[in-house]
């Protein structure tokens, strides 16, 4: 296929280019997969083929795919995804698995999520516990602009409410203190000095401020620990993604038994064996 040859010629790891081009070719062709495989000889017509052809350029110069087709799937859902926020990873649905099952059996919840990005978070988790309510946060205005609108498609629009600003800071004016049954968030989390050695897909494209965790990569998740409890219930729960390198988990869990307001935490490791997300019970 040309789009893979185009794609094997460039930076792109060898063994993502087929399905890279794949994906990019239905786009262009406006097809699914399961028409694809019964008609694999397709063939575009000059618009089509145009716009593929511009796809491939694109993908070569670095640009992510889940940008270049506007939407990536998280937890069974289609969300809108462009430059405005972080493309979702699968690692983080393993937080919303985490949050939904020590949230089983609360009458109405209220959680917060706080750097929703594009509502990935807060969408999964409005759609997984139905009578929750949940207040998702980001300091970039365009990011809570994406997540409204993909909340308003996966129809939970009615649950979800907004507020920018940083850390725990909208919270303030928000909700009452110890009204917070679940904090979760999957803060920026790369190391400064990091930043550079990521993928150029992922350094040159993705938002600076979703990605760059200051100089340990725990800049965000330190005043989270630090003024969580005040706004949990007794028995609230407080989950943290990190990242499953740098020794994060570790380092995070030490932080929040250290406030003395919460049992002690619990590490839970991704499907890859990291150890990727810390969550905590408020006594």
């Amino acid at each position: 296929m040309w789009g893979t040859d185009r794609l094997r010629r460039s930076e792109i790891e060898a063994s993502s280019t087929a399905l890279e081009a794949e994906v990019l070719l239905r786009h262009a062709a406006g097809i699914s997969r399961e028409e694809l495989l019964a008609r694999p000889g397709v063939r575009l017509d000059a618009p089509a083929s145009s716009q593929y052809a511009d796809l491939v350029s694109r993908r070569t110069a670095g640009t992510p795919v889940a940008y270049l087709v506007g939407r990536r799937e998280f937890f069974g859902f289609d969300l809108r995804v462009d430059g405005r926020a972080l493309i979702p990873r699968p690692e983080t649905e393993q937080l919303v698995e985490v949050l939904v099952h020590a949230l089983q059996g609360r009458a109405a919840p209220l959680v917060v999520d706080v750097g929703t990005g594009c509502g990935s978070v807060a969408i999964a988790v409005a759609r997984a516990l139905p009578q929750a309510r949940v207040l998702a946060t980001d300091v970039s205005g365009a990011a809570l602009e994406l997540a409204r609108f993909n909340a308003d498609q996966c129809g939970v629009a009615g649950r979800v409410t907004w507020a920018e600003g940083s850390a725990l800071d909208p919270l303030a004016r928000a909700v009452a203190d110890g009204s917070v049954d679940a904090i979760v968030s999957n803060p920026p989390y790369i190391p400064t000095g990091e930043i550079a050695r990521l993928p150029r897909e992922v350094r040159a494209f993705e938002p600076a401020v979703a990605l760059d965790g200051g100089p340990d990569g725990l800049r965000v998740h330190r005043p989270l620990i630090a003024g969580a409890a005040a706004y949990l219930v007794p028995g609230g729960v407080l989950a943290l993604e990190v990242a499953a390198v740098w020794d994060q988990a570790g380092t995070v869990a030490a932080l929040i038994a250290a406030t003395g307001r919460f049992e002690p935490p619990r590490i839970v490791r991704d499907y890859a064996g990291g150890e990727r997300i810390v969550v905590a019970t408020r006594l």
